[in-house]
């Protein structure tokens, strides 16, 4: 490793702020430049832990649970299950509760999950607290004799001093979101936690304070009321683990910007003014600077190859699994991972602006953006929290006025279930779930969605436009065939090549491949002179040749009546056709087309097989357009339109109440991507389409298209599966938790198993959402 130059640290031993060894620079390898200081290591370990986390070691006094707060100013923060819900700083959401996190997922990445820390702290207190008081409450029901060595009041304060710290500090996110959530007139989840807790814990503190109090107000109704800690105590505990559980999940939902946010290098080599090598932090590097990328590294930015050659491994970013070939002047992409050979690179996207982080940001927007079915479990929310109230309050009134006579107890448990077991949180978690692991399924699939509502629309849609140059074809053309004229195609093709050489035009381009790959010889050309939009000429072996298009070859006064008869069907039968001029006579016309992706065909037969409609639409031929159409066995095909054609096209299929999808990836595909109920922009194409479009396929693979539909059925199919099972969960759980099934089978459910059941609820929720993770289109 080459060392820096730095005059501050080459004249005495430092310390090493890991260790806090005293190192030699002039003697040590191990170094790390951040905020412009150049630090020293004594061995690789202290480097690498520096390298994770710099602040932990230089300002001691650094708090990663306040990290949040230290965020730059105006950092925006929102709710993962409210994104409407919009705030300047960290905080609770208004709506539900939970804690905000950053908008920007560069930022979020970097942090641990400081919520999940605390519940799962005060679930570790609560269950070493919670225990002792069930066992208290439930021995004598289990048949211990523990009263034979404790006396009933003395185990209700035993109770109580146990069950205070679980109430008060293991429950206290409860309660305050609780209070908070009344507060703002948002009802939910938390609202019935704290007021079931609340009332099974106050009326047991009452209980043991004033034993006399309830029944000189109630009379006999209490003669046989026991205190209910341990279900005050339960619930806390139930309720944390179904807040750990569920955290958990949704750190799982985000696998796919973790997993884009671990290829992203922390740090880089550049390359000084006087060529050494210093190893600095990515976000130490400006436009400009020079990285040298060894093999197997991840290339730590977007640039411009600079110096050597490699082979790069896209699929991050297009799903094609095949090596890319990179030379001088070619394109990098931060993320990407460098083959076997070296090479130097200029940096031209820094860390916020490159690809990767664009990807990053749009797959996060895309995981916060509702589906329009969201709004169905939005209605029902809202009304669910004072329906449940109101159910829980008629319950406590009827078991005291129908209920057993003398006995409390059966109100006071029936208002706490039917608070405890309803479960707003599995109808508000349903849809954001799914969606959230559909968007990263997409991703790592090559297919970055924009807006969640074309996950919804997908599935739906019957009919599919599709552009053809660059979308069902790679843009290029190839030589179909060469019709020559009293000479041969290899000479043909060899004259001809010699003066497209000079030319970068794709149809020369086309022409000088088909030349080398039919072994022709090769000529040197001299004159060179490029006609715009006509053609090409030279001299070549002192004959001049020409090529280019029939008007150019009249220019020449070559392309007579006699030779024209050769070829004078061809215009009618190919898709480009360029003459060949070879002294004064009109030697050959090549027959060009262009390449049809591999995977085309077979696309579009599998979209077709599931009932939907493939049309093409493009700006080309007629016969150029049908011709490539029937190879892909399309039968609808509109040729020779502009953009506001491609947009009337759109328009006239949805009056008639087609749900169309709209393919393609340049400027004049814009206005029809946007038109239509699902834009879909193919990678490579125009930024302008890409912004236009609902989804991006981040690969030219056509096949794409059927995965990202395989993909928006499947979320679907979830979203339906998890709102069914939470309507049903809450439709079925509530009424039981009232009584309903106690008169005909003496059935009362217990609060603790309706606080087990809740938190069940959303985890299942939560575990059929990441079963989308297996799912492979």
């Amino acid at each position: 490793m080459e060392q820096p130059v730095t005059d501050q640290h080459s004249v005495s031993p430092i310390q090493d702020p890991v260790c806090g060894m005293r190192v030699d620079p002039e003697t040590s390898e191990h170094y790390f430049v951040y905020d412009s200081e150049t630090y020293w290591f004594c061995c690789r370990g202290c480097l690498e832990l520096f390298q994770k986390d710099p602040e932990k070691y230089l300002n001691p006094d650094f708090n990663e649970a306040d990290s949040f707060e230290s965020a730059p100013p105006g950092t925006k923060f929102t709710c993962p299950m409210h994104p409407e819900i919009v705030q300047e700083g960290p905080g609770e959401c208004p709506s539900c509760g939970m804690a905000l996190q950053p908008m920007d997922p560069l930022l979020a990445a970097d942090e641990p999950n400081y919520e999940l820390i605390d519940f799962t702290r005060r679930f570790r207190v609560g269950l070493v607290y919670g225990l002792p008081v069930l066992i208290l409450a439930m021995a004598p029901h289990l048949g211990i004799p523990i009263h034979q060595f404790m006396e009933e009041r003395t185990s209700n304060w035993l109770q109580l001093l146990l069950a205070s710290p679980v109430f008060l500090w293991c429950g206290w996110p409860f309660l305050q979101r609780g209070w908070s959530s009344i507060r703002n007139r948002a009802l939910n989840m938390f609202t019935l936690i704290s007021l079931g807790t609340s009332a099974a814990y106050l009326y047991s503190l009452v209980l043991v304070l004033f034993p006399g109090w309830f029944e000189l107000v109630f009379g006999n109704a209490v003669t046989n009321a026991g205190v209910y800690f341990e279900v005050s105590a339960a619930i806390i505990v139930l309720g944390l683990i179904g807040q750990i559980l569920e955290l958990r999940g949704r750190e799982r939902t985000g696998k796919a910007i973790r997993s884009l946010m671990k290829l992203m290098p922390q740090t880089a080599r550049r390359l000084t003014s006087s060529g050494k090598l210093e190893e600095v932090d990515i976000n130490q590097i400006h436009t400009g600077d020079r990285l040298r990328v060894r093999p197997g590294e991840n290339i730590p930015l977007d640039g411009v190859v600079v110096y050597g050659t490699s082979e790069v491994d896209e699929s991050l970013l297009t799903g094609e699994s095949m090596p890319v070939a990179k030379a001088v002047g070619d394109a990098v992409n931060a993320g990407t991972l460098n083959g076997s050979g070296a090479f130097d690179m200029q940096v031209d996207r820094v860390m916020s602006d490159t690809t990767l982080s664009q990807i990053i940001r749009m797959v996060s927007n895309a995981q916060l953006s509702r589906a329009p079915i969201q709004r169905t479990a939005d209605i029902v929310a809202a009304w669910f929290v004072p329906i449940v109230v109101s159910v829980a309050v008629i319950a406590l009134i009827s078991w005291l006025t129908w209920g057993p006579p003398g006995d409390f107890s059966f109100a006071l448990i029936a208002f706490v279930s039917v608070l405890i077991i309803a479960c707003p949180c599995a109808l508000g978690l349903a849809t954001p779930m799914s969606i959230t692991v559909g968007v990263g399924q997409a991703v790592l699939s090559g297919v970055l969605v924009k807006e969640a509502e074309a996950l919804e629309v997908l599935p739906k849609i019957d009919t599919l436009i599709i552009d053809k140059t660059g979308t069902i074809t790679i843009g290029k053309p190839s030589v179909v065939q060469v019709h020559c004229h009293n000479i041969s195609e290899t000479s043909v093709l060899a004259y001809a090549a010699a003066v497209s050489r000079l030319s970068g035009h794709p149809i020369a381009v086309a022409i000088v491949d088909e030349s080398e790959r039919r072994d022709a010889q090769v000529y040197e050309a001299v004159d060179f002179e490029s006609v715009a939009g006509q053609g090409v000429k030279a001299l070549v072996k002192e004959l001049n040749v020409a090529v280019g298009s029939k008007k150019f070859m009249e220019s020449m006064n070559v392309l007579n009546l006699d030779s024209a008869t050769t070829f004078e069907n061809l215009q009618q039968d190919s898709n480009s056709v360029v003459y060949v001029a070879i002294g004064s006579e009109l030697a050959a016309a090549i027959e060009l087309e262009e390449t049809i992706r591999v995977d085309s065909p077979a696309a579009v037969s599998q979209l077709q097989k599931r009932g939907v409609n493939v049309i093409m639409a493009t700006g080309d031929r007629q016969a150029a357009a049908k011709s490539i159409a029937n190879k892909c066995g399309i039968t609808e095909v509109y040729s020779e339109l502009s953009p506001l054609d491609k947009l009337d096209l759109v328009k006239s299929l949805q009056t008639n109440n087609k749900l169309v999808a709209m393919a393609g990836d340049g400027i004049n595909d814009a206005p029809a991507l946007a038109q239509a109920d699902v834009g879909i922009a193919m990678g490579g194409g125009a930024d302008v389409a890409m912004e236009c479009a609902g989804m991006t396929i981040l690969s030219e693979d056509l096949n794409a298209i059927v995965r990202a539909h395989s993909i928006a059925q499947a979320t679907m199919t979830n979203v339906r599966q998890n709102l069914f099972f939470a309507f049903c969960y809450n439709a079925i759980g509530v009424p039981v938790a009232a009584g309903v099934l106690y008169p005909a089978f003496g059935i009362l459910l217990s609060p603790i198993f309706a606080a087990a059941a809740m938190s069940l609820s959303s985890v299942s929720v939560i575990g059929n959402a990441l079963r989308l993770r297996g799912f492979t289109p």
